[in-house]
């Protein structure tokens, strides 16, 4: 990082100058240093969703929407989703490289000492609804976990972090699959010692005593790049939010909570969810793609087509062409066939050579994959979040651990352009 002094100018009210810093990032992309602008000038910046504000500095996430590119830690989300799988992914994240063979196996060594949930939290669960939402059970549960397993005072702070990582990593999985199995009214599947990370996670949703299943090796594989393709992204709003929570000193499980509530909302870990409520209302209705494409294009119509165009990215989205080939994968393993991926795939081709779509910028983003391919794996709908959460979950432990050590490390507090009434005396209520 490279900081130019005095670099840039403001010229405020009057004529006076402001002289401001100018920092140039790793990858060359440049910043303008505001932070003494309030207290000396008195002004501040406005800027709706902090689109044009870095809140941070960090070393996690490279982003470059125009070229199309992300990479955590430096390294290609194409070539880590090819040659690695989640558990080498989180490490990558929350260490900072990536673990050699020994490393590897200690880590999945760890993660399955702690898949185990404390038995009273079973209660929790089987006082929930069946019908509730999974990411509220979700969100609930990840909360309740800093009650199950208070902190240790009285050990290294950073090896008792490094355990409520760990813990935390293994056992929201275990919630993932419990929250599954609640709404399903079935009993719980303990994750066990000689499954993986995925495998487990699969083998604790669907096995029952009357199916005898065995995780797909092709779903396992799906799963594990799914979870990378969602393992960050920068600071984004659910990652914003844990790193906001976390700057007030409140605890990884609080923090991770915020993260977790933050990506229920539908802009952001719902958008894989509306991509599947759309391509069946298009089967439903019968509409063709022309239809579909025309009502697209209709500023009159409030027909939306979801899962083209990407808030950051301006060409194809990197982890789309990798969630399409898992789709066509899963696919194929089935040796069925599918109405809605049929649907999508001619969307796709129509949208894609389209003028309109092509001007604009609307490309296929990973939501309108990700959904298909859970739907085809037997994953509910419903699902589609929890599962976003539990890849997203290596991001933001890796975020709330950078702002720990980050020297800056001040709370959170933005300021806000204020449009109320000016002062005003307050009339008895009997004289109201």
């Amino acid at each position: 990082m490279k900081i130019e002094k005095n670099a840039a100018t403001i010229i405020l009210d009057g004529g006076k100058e402001f002289h401001v810093n100018v920092i140039t990032d790793s990858m060359g992309e440049k910043s303008i240093d505001i932070t003494r602008l309030r207290k000396e000038t008195g002004y501040i910046t406005y800027d709706p969703g902090f689109v044009n504000t870095g809140s941070c500095t960090s070393s996690i996430c490279y982003i470059n929407g125009e070229k199309g590119i992300l990479r955590y830690r430096g390294y290609d989300i194409a070539e880590l989703a090819e040659k690695c799988d989640f558990i080498e992914v989180a490490y990558l994240l929350i260490k900072g490289r990536l673990p050699n063979t020994e490393e590897r196996i200690g880590y999945q060594k760890m993660l399955n000492e702690n898949s185990l949930l404390h038995v009273n939290m079973r209660n929790f669960f089987r006082e929930y609804p069946h019908d509730g939402h999974p990411m509220g059970i979700l969100a609930a549960m990840v909360a309740s976990l800093s009650a199950f397993y208070p902190e240790l005072e009285d050990k290294d702070p950073e090896e008792n972090l490094d355990l409520t990582v760990t813990r935390l990593l293994s056992k929201m999985r275990t919630i993932a699959a419990f929250t599954y199995r609640q709404m399903c009214g079935l009993d719980f599947v303990e994750p066990l010692y000689n499954y993986s990370y995925c495998a487990n996670f699969l083998n604790m949703m669907f096995h029952t005593s009357v199916n005898n299943y065995m995780p797909s090796p092709v779903h396992v594989n799906a799963l594990n790049k799914l979870l990378i393709l969602h393992a960050d992204h920068e600071q984004n709003c659910s990652t914003s939010a844990v790193r906001l929570v976390g700057s007030s000193d409140a605890n990884l499980y609080a923090s991770v909570t915020a993260g977790v509530c933050a990506l229920w909302g539908s802009k952001h870990g719902g958008a894989n969810q509306a991509v599947m409520d759309m391509l069946q209302s298009i089967q439903q209705e019968g509409l063709s793609i022309d239809k579909v494409i025309e009502r697209a294009k209709s500023k009159d119509d409030p027909f939306r087509l979801y899962g083209f165009g990407h808030r950051v990215y301006k060409t194809f989205d990197p982890r789309a062409k990798i969630a399409k080939a898992l789709t066509m994968d899963v696919l194929k393993s089935s040796g069925k066939t599918d109405k809605l991926l049929d649907i999508a795939l001619e969307l796709e081709e129509r949208a894609t050579h389209d003028d309109y779509f092509i001007e604009r910028n609307l490309y296929p983003n990973v939501d309108f994959y990700t959904g298909i391919t859970f739907h085809m794996m037997g994953i509910p709908v419903s699902m589609f979040t929890v599962l976003f959460a539990m890849g997203r979950l290596p991001g933001w432990i890796a975020h709330y651990l950078e702002w720990r050590h980050d020297p800056y490390q001040k709370i959170g507090r933005p300021r806000q352009v204020y449009s109320g009434p000016e002062a005003r005396e307050v009339v008895p209520i009997t004289e109201r």
